[in-house]
C-alpha cells in the first residue's frame, strides 16, 4: 500500500477541516484538505460516528476529483470523523477494502456538527445536471422565459426597466461600427494607458453583442439579430492566441468570453452549423486558457489566494460552461470545478460576518461577477448558493465599511478613490436585499442611487458593467424591498448580525472573519454621521491589501477627516507600490522610518499580518485593542511588541492609546493624513475641511513631547503619474528614541466653525497613567495608559 504524504498546510494553503476546533457554520461541512500529489490526484473520503470506521456508521465516497468536498446531503447532528486516501489507477469501482486501488489513510479527525445549521447541501455530479435544458438561450432566460417576457413587454413596453434598456445600451450599437482587434503594445510591454482601452473596447464587443442578441430575440427583430450576429462572428475572428488571450490581457481576456458565450447561446438557433463550430470552437479555446490558468497554473483549490483567478469563475468559467453543457464534454469538468469552488472555498477573502478583506471595491468587483454567475446557476442548474452564510450577510460589508455617504473612508485598493462609493457597490448591495429582504441594504441603493446620476462617465463603470441590463435581470428574477433607514444602537451586540436585539445597527461592528472594526454614530444623517473604521487583519498586505495593520480612518459631518491617501493610477504604478501599499501612506506608525512589509512576495505579505484582540461596546462606549506585531516584524526585528486602542465616547470624541515595546531604543513617528494642510501648534494638530474640522491633541507621551511637521508630497511616485493632481497632507509626530513608547492622542471632530473642546487632566500613579476627559456635556471617561519602564 502506498504511504499517503500529509503536508502541512502552510499560510496560503487549504486548511485541513473540520476538526475539533472548528465552528461549523452550515450543514453538511466542507471537507479539505493538502494534496497527496501534485497532478492526478484523486481521493476516496470517509465519514462515520465511528472513531474506528466501522462499515455500518461510515461512509464512503469515490473518486473525488480535488483536495475538497461538499456532501450531497445534510448530516445529522453529532460528532463525526473523517479521512481521505489518495487513489490509485483507473478503476471505475473504488473500495476501502482494496488495498491496491488507495494509498494508506489520512489521520483521522474529529468534529461536532450542532443542531440548528443552515443546509446547503451540494448535489453530487451524477445527478448535478438532470433535468438542465439543453436548448438555447439558458443564459438568464430559457424559450419559455423569453416568450413570458415577451408576453409582458406586449402589456407593459416598460416592463423591468425595458425602455430604459433598450434606448441606452441597445440602440447606440445598432449603427456603432465594428471594433478593431486590439494592437499589441509596443515592444509588447505592458502600457497602462493602453491596457484600460484594451479591455474597454472588449467590453464594448460584449455590450454590443449581449444586449443585441437579447432584445433582437426577445423583440423577433430581424435587422437587430443580424447585426448582433456580425458583432459575434467579428469577435469570433479576433485570434484566440493574440491581444485578448488570457496571458497577453486577462481583463480582456474575461470580457472576451462573456460576449461570445452569450452571442452563442442567444444566437444559436439562428447560427449556421459552420457557424456553431466556429463560434464555439473559439468559446472552448477562449475558456480552457482561462480553466488552465485556474486548475494548473494557479490552482486556487490549492492556494486560494489569486483575486483575479477566483473572480474569472465567475466571469469565465461559469457563462462559458453554461452555454456549451450538454455539447462540449470538458464544460461539464470546468462547470463542476466551479460549482464545487463555490460551495467549498468561496469566498477565500472572508467567512461568517461577510467580510472582504481586499477591501470595498474588489468585494464590489468580486460580488458584481459571482451575483451574475450564480444567479445564471440558480435559474438554469437550480442550485442557490445564495443559503451559504456568507451570502447572506455580506451585505453588512459596505453597510458599514463603505457607508453610502463616506468618502476615502475605507482600506485597500480603490479605482474610485476620493470619489463617493460606487454605483455598483449599490446594485451588489440591493441584490442582498432582494435574497434576504433586509431594508437596510436597499436604504443603501437608494442613497447611493439618488446621488449617482451619470455613472458612465466613469471609467471603473462603463467598462466594467452596464446598469441597465443589471437592472433589467435584478427586477425580473427578484422582488422590490422596502427600504428601512438605519437607526443605529446606542449598545451594541456583539454578534455575527447585522442588526442589534431592537432592529437597529450596531454601533459597534467586528468584523471578525477580517479584522475590521466600523465604529458609526448617526448613519441615517450625512450632516451628523461620524465613522471611524480600524483594521488589524490577519490578511495582512497580501493582493489588494495594503501595509495597514492597526491603521484608522475618520469620517465625519459629510467630509473625511483622517484619509485613506494617494491616488488610483493604476495597479503597479510607483504611486500605487511606492506609497499606496506603504505603511507610510496610512494613519499608523513608523518605527525608525520603518513600517510594515508591503513588497511583492506573497508569504511575507501574509506573515505580515495583524488581529483585533478585543471590541467592546455599551452605551456612549465603543473600544477596540489591535496587534500589529507580526506585521512589522520583517522589517522591524527588533519591534517585541506593537497595541492600538481605540475609545469612542459619548458618539462625539476618540482617544487612541499606542504601546510599542523594543529590544532596543528607536524613535516613533505617528502618522495621519487628510485632504488639507493642517495648523500645527505645539502638541496639537487642527485638520480643515469644508464641511467639519478635527482637533488632534497629544495629550500623553512617554518619551516627552512629539516634534510635529507636515508635508504635501508622495515620496518615491514618478512626477508624472501625480501631474494635475491636488495636494495632501501628512503629518509626522515624532517622538524622541526609547525602548518603550507610550502615546495618547486625542481626536475630536467637530462641524465647520464650531467651537468644541473635551478637556482632559493626568493623574500619574501607581504603575499607570490615568488620564481623564470631559466632553461639553459634562461627561468625564478614563483612560488608563500603562507606564513604559
Amino acid at each position: 500500500m502506498k504511504t499517503l504524504f500529509e503536508p502541512k498546510s502552510g499560510l496560503l494553503s487549504v486548511p485541513y477541516q473540520p476538526d475539533e476546533e472548528t465552528k461549523l457554520l452550515e450543514n453538511p461541512p466542507r471537507f479539505t484538505w493538502m494534496p497527496g500529489q501534485l497532478e492526478n490526484d484523486r481521493y476516496m473520503l470517509q465519514i462515520s460516528s465511528s472513531p474506528s470506521f466501522e462499515t455500518e456508521v461510515t461512509t464512503t465516497i469515490a473518486p473525488i476529483p480535488y483536495n475538497l468536498y461538499t456532501p450531497d446531503h445534510a448530516l445529522e447532528p453529532g460528532t463525526y470523523y473523517w479521512r481521505y486516501a489518495l487513489l490509485i489507477g483507473e478503476q471505475a469501482d473504488y473500495t476501502a477494502e482494496d488495498g491496491n486501488s488507495c494509498s494508506s489513510w489520512s489521520q483521522s479527525r474529529m468534529f461536532h456538527v450542532p443542531e440548528g445549521l443552515p443546509k446547503t447541501p451540494l448535489p453530487g455530479r451524477a445527478a448535478r445536471y438532470e433535468g438542465t435544458n439543453t436548448g438555447h438561450p439558458r443564459l438568464w432566460l430559457d424559450a419559455r422565459g423569453v416568450e413570458e417576457f415577451r408576453e409582458r413587454l406586449r402589456n407593459d413596453d416598460d416592463y423591468c426597466g425595458w425602455r430604459t434598456f433598450y434606448e441606452k445600451s441597445v440602440v447606440p450599437w445598432l449603427d456603432k461600427p465594428l471594433i478593431p482587434e486590439p494592437e499589441r503594445y509596443p515592444g509588447n510591454k505592458r502600457v497602462a494607458k493602453l491596457w484600460r482601452k484594451m479591455y474597454m473596447d472588449c467590453q464594448e464587443a460584449l455590450y454590443a453583442i449581449r444586449h443585441l442578441s437579447v432584445a433582437g430575440v426577445i423583440l423577433q427583430d430581424g435587422t437587430m439579430i443580424s447585426k448582433a450576429k456580425a458583432w459575434l462572428l467579428h469577435a469570433a475572428s479576433w485570434d484566440t492566441e493574440g491581444t485578448t488571450s488570457r496571458d497577453y490581457n486577462d481583463e480582456a481576456a474575461f470580457r472576451m468570453v462573456g460576449a461570445i458565450a452569450w452571442g452563442y447561446d442567444w444566437l444559436h438557433d439562428v447560427l449556421s452549423a459552420d457557424e456553431i463550430d466556429l463560434v464555439r470552437g473559439v468559446l472552448l479555446r477562449r475558456t480552457e486558457q482561462v480553466a488552465f490558468h485556474i486548475m494548473e497554473r494557479s490552482k486556487i483549490h490549492h492556494v486560494p489566494y489569486d483575486s483575479h483567478a477566483v473572480r474569472s469563475l465567475s466571469s469565465v468559467l461559469a457563462p462559458a460552461c453554461i452555454a456549451m453543457l450538454h455539447e462540449e464534454a470538458r464544460a461539464q469538468a470546468w462547470l463542476d470545478y466551479t460549482l464545487e469552488y463555490y460551495a467549498c472555498l468561496y469566498s477565500p477573502w472572508g467567512g461568517e460576518d461577510g467580510g472582504w478583506a481586499e477591501g470595498p471595491l474588489y468585494w464590489t468587483t468580486g460580488m458584481a461577477f459571482v451575483i451574475d454567475a450564480l444567479n445564471l446557476i440558480r435559474n438554469y442548474v437550480s442550485i442557490d448558493f445564495y443559503k451559504r452564510p456568507f451570502f447572506r450577510r455580506t451585505g453588512d460589508f459596505p453597510l458599514y465599511c463603505s457607508s453610502p455617504d463616506t468618502i476615502r473612508a475605507s482600506f485597500g485598493d480603490q479605482s474610485y478613490l476620493g470619489e463617493p462609493v460606487s454605483l455598483k457597490t449599490a446594485f451588489n448591495i440591493r441584490q442582498f436585499a432582494g435574497i434576504t429582504g433586509n431594508g437596510h441594504y436597499q436604504w443603501y441603493f437608494e442613497q447611493v442611487a439618488r446621488a449617482d446620476t451619470d455613472p458612465d462617465t466613469k471609467f471603473y463603470n462603463y467598462g466594467w458593467w452596464d446598469f441597465r441590463f443589471d437592472d433589467m435581470l435584478y427586477r425580473h428574477d427578484y422582488p422590490q424591498v422596502e427600504a428601512v433607514p438605519p437607526s443605529v444602537a446606542v449598545s451594541s451586540v456583539l454578534d455575527h448580525t447585522s442588526e442589534s436585539k431592537d432592529g437597529s445597527l450596531q454601533a459597534v461592528k467586528w468584523f471578525r472573519d477580517i479584522d475590521w472594526v466600523a465604529m458609526h454614530h448617526r448613519m441615517d444623517d450625512p450632516d451628523e454621521h461620524i465613522m471611524l473604521l480600524a483594521k488589524s487583519s490577519r490578511y495582512g498586505s497580501m493582493s489588494h491589501s495594503h501595509g495597514d495593520q492597526n491603521g484608522f480612518l475618520l469620517h465625519a459631518y459629510g467630509e473625511p477627516l483622517a484619509i485613506e491617501s494617494g491616488y488610483y493610477i493604476a495597479f503597479g504604478s510607483s504611486m500605487h507600490m511606492n506609497w499606496r501599499r506603504q505603511t507610510r501612506s496610512t494613519n499608523n506608525i513608523l518605527i525608525d522610518g520603518h513600517g510594515q512589509y508591503a513588497g511583492k512576495d506573497k508569504v511575507l505579505c501574509m506573515e505580515a499580518g495583524g488581529k483585533v484582540e478585543r471590541v467592546d461596546a455599551s452605551p456612549g462606549y465603543g473600544y477596540t485593542r489591535m496587534n500589529a506585531t507580526q506585521a512589522y516584524r520583517e522589517n522591524v526585528p527588533y519591534l517585541e511588541r506593537y497595541v492600538r486602542e481605540i475609545y469612542f465616547f459619548d458618539e462625539d470624541y476618540f482617544v487612541i492609546v499606542d504601546t510599542v515595546d523594543l529590544v532596543k531604543p528607536a524613535s516613533i513617528e505617528w502618522l495621519f493624513h487628510t485632504l488639507n494642510r493642517m495648523k500645527l501648534s505645539g502638541q496639537t494638530f487642527r485638520v480643515m475641511g469644508d464641511k467639519a474640522e478635527m482637533e488632534g491633541r497629544f495629550v500623553y507621551s512617554s518619551s516627552g513631547d512629539l516634534s510635529l511637521h507636515q508635508h504635501n508630497q508622495f515620496t518615491d511616485v514618478e512626477p508624472e503619474e501625480i501631474e494635475g493632481l491636488d495636494n495632501q497632507w501628512h503629518l509626522h509626530a515624532k517622538t524622541k528614541s526609547a525602548q518603550s513608547h507610550r502615546i495618547a492622542t486625542l481626536l475630536v471632530p467637530m462641524k465647520k466653525d464650531e467651537s468644541k473642546y473635551v478637556s482632559y487632566f493626568l493623574d500619574d500613579q501607581d504603575h499607570g497613567v490615568h488620564i481623564y476627559f470631559t466632553n461639553g456635556d459634562g461627561k468625564t471617561r478614563k483612560v488608563e495608559v500603562p507606564k513604559a519602564y
